[in-house]
């Protein structure tokens, strides 16, 4: 009864992270495993088995888009209601907040930052950012050197996850070897299929009161394949810009064919309101880079 319990109050998040996000099933799995870490290390305490508490700081790796400050949000609330962090808020920050430009500046943005933080989650992104190691005078380091000390000193108060790219993370992680030894979860996020981006894009008109119809979804398809072989693509950020892009084409044909325009009409995405992206246009270049 008591695991029942315990369950229960994690339940809902880890099925919001189910329909949230389309495929990650490795993440999902991990968060799965780490949620169920965290509720027998309560149960254990409730019979009086002691154990240190689980490390929990984190490091995100995978291209942009792929859901990892959603993942992010969603261990802070399961981490909140296990009663691991008293807020279990999401702080999301990157270099700039928290290194300064001149001498003395980083500590006290690096510090705010904390404070900020305190009771939640901090979410660097691009973490790898915060050190350059061309340049022995950046502040980067200065901040670097907070963290650590809070992440080994506070970390029943705080949990860290470091995100980026992963071969920028591991070159990180050989030049801060004490940062490295204080992540105890290294999750890896993949890009999705062109069959998960569609079905996000699907999610995504559903949730605006928008639809495709049945040549937009195979349009759409086509634009997902060409823009994925493109540089600078983003995964559900760049099914994001273009979907943003149909809704504006979309706009100008039903303001431009006049006449009266029902409901049905303002929440259909055409087969044309796609195939007008210059993406999917005669003549354009290969390696052109077009969000949509």
């Amino acid at each position: 009864m008591g695991a029942q319990l315990a369950e229960a109050r994690i339940a809902d998040v880890l099925e919001s992270l189910e329909h949230d996000l389309v495929g990650l099933e490795p993440v999902k799995t991990r968060i799965r495993e780490i949620a169920s870490l965290l509720v027998i290390d309560r149960l254990r305490h409730g019979f009086g088995l002691e154990s240190e508490r689980p490390s929990l700081h984190m490091c995100f790796t995978g291209s942009p888009g792929t859901g990892k400050t959603t993942v992010a949000m969603r261990m802070g609330e399961i981490l909140n209601r296990l009663g691991y962090l008293a807020k279990g808020h999401l702080t999301s920050v990157s270099r700039d907040d928290l290194v300064g430009q001149y001498i003395g500046h980083t500590a006290p943005k690096t510090r705010d930052v904390l404070k900020r933080a305190m009771g939640g989650v901090l979410f660097i992104d691009e973490a790898y950012y915060l050190y350059k190691h061309d340049n022995e005078r950046d502040y980067g380091a200065e901040s670097i050197e907070i963290l650590l000390q809070v992440m080994e000193n506070q970390r029943s108060d705080i949990v860290v996850v470091l995100a980026g790219y992963r071969d920028r993370m591991d070159t990180f992680f050989e030049s801060n070897p004490g940062m490295q030894s204080r992540i105890a979860h290294h999750i890896e996020f993949p890009d999705y299929t062109v069959d998960e981006l569609l079905q996000i894009a699907t999610l995504m008109l559903d949730q605006q009161r928008y639809r495709f119809s049945p040549g937009a979804v195979q349009a759409f398809r086509e634009l997902l394949d060409r823009r994925m072989a493109q540089p600078r693509f983003a995964n559900a950020r760049s099914v994001r810009n273009a979907l943003e892009r149909c809704r504006l084409r979309q706009a100008n044909r039903l303001v431009g064919a006049g006449g009266a325009v029902g409901r049905d009409d303002l929440m259909l995405i055409d087969e044309a309101d796609v195939r007008k992206s210059r993406l999917l246009s005669a003549g354009q270049p290969p390696d052109a880079v077009d969000t949509a």
